[in-house]
């Protein structure tokens, strides 16, 4: 299967990983996110080039970026917008300021700093796309991302996302350090950023249109899943919910499993990652690829668990041996 807008997607996965050295999985879920038309939830230590990797997308990409930066301090209004009191002739009138959400790339930094409204206004807006203030619904543009991040150390002074507002994330990403090789090259590259004052400007490329990424989700959304891959799917998720029935390791594990959106993610998901591979149709190893990205937010993991050190990473790799692969 080839298409236009597949080498388009292709050429803006190469530019990125260009710009982004060592961090191919985390370029990857970000386009994998864009093209199933959700929001990520990035997890990585300080300086893994989370920002970066959203920067470079709306470089590459014919799209708008906002960086939101998550403070104690912060107001729903400071993200969603508010009204604005203007002095007319007639006496005055309010009028809809928009905030930062209003934008196709969102990038709300560290959003385990900011206090649970604050959250809340964000994800309202994830899930239905538009806001709503002083009465008046206002519409997000058609092409739009949340790409949260959040640092899993420095915990004192932080909000952690609920699980029910975690489940509103496509994927949760998880973000480790290069390969030393890759590090290397991540000098090379900053170095050849830093171009002395008075040299020419690198020529930018020119920027993939925002068409590219509608007509991608219309032939993802053409990709074929058997049935077979869908009980696959729905079988993924019923042993997070009765890990019972497949090992009495796996119930000691598991507290709550995936809601309804874990089975929808893997599909969505699954059908992206086939499509980036060139395929019309899902095979198992494309909804295993985006297990863990799409299943790993949404187990809450028992108390044996957690006393035992055992990850959610663990425990879906786990349900992942025990499910029978179609």
């Amino acid at each position: 299967m080839e298409s236009r807008a597949r080498e388009q997607i292709l050429e803006l996965k190469t530019r990125m990983s260009a710009d982004i050295v060592g961090q191919e999985e985390m370029v990857e879920r970000l386009l994998i996110g864009l093209l199933a038309d959700g929001n990520l939830l990035v997890e990585g230590l300080p300086g893994l080039a989370k920002t970066r990797a959203v920067k470079s997308l709306a470089r590459h990409l014919e799209a708008g970026l906002s960086r939101i930066q998550f403070t104690p301090d912060l107001l729903p209004a400071d993200v969603t917008g508010t009204e604005v009191y203007h002095s007319t002739a007639d006496g005055g009138e309010f009028h809809f300021q928009q905030g930062p959400i209003f934008n196709n790339l969102v990038l709300a930094d560290e959003i385990n700093r900011a206090p649970a409204k604050v959250q809340s206004a964000l994800l309202e807006a994830m899930e239905e796309r538009q806001v709503t203030v002083a009465g008046t619904t206002h519409e997000l543009p058609p092409l739009f991302m949340v790409m949260a991040t959040q640092n899993p150390i420095e915990q004192e002074g932080t909000y952690p996302l609920p699980e029910a507002q975690m489940d509103r994330f496509l994927m949760h990403v998880r973000v480790g350090y290069a390969e030393q090789s890759a590090e290397v090259e991540i000098l090379r590259l900053v170095r050849g950023e830093a171009a002395p004052a008075g040299s020419a400007a690198p020529k930018r490329e020119e920027p993939i249109a925002q068409q590219v990424v509608f007509d991608a989700r219309g032939e993802i959304a053409a990709v074929h899943i058997s049935e077979a891959i869908e009980q696959y799917v729905v079988d993924l998720v019923f042993a997070t919910r009765y890990p019972e029935r497949h090992s009495e390791q796996l119930r000691s594990w598991i507290q709550i499993g995936a809601s309804p959106r874990g089975g929808i993610a893997l599909d969505k998901c699954a059908r992206a990652h086939a499509w980036l591979a060139g395929r019309d149709y899902a095979t198992p190893d494309d909804v295993r690829a985006i297990a863990h990205s799409c299943l790993r937010h949404r187990v809450m993991l028992a108390y044996e668990a957690n006393a035992d050190g055992v990850t959610s990473d663990e425990v879906v790799s786990e349900v992942l041996k025990q499910v029978a692969v179609p």
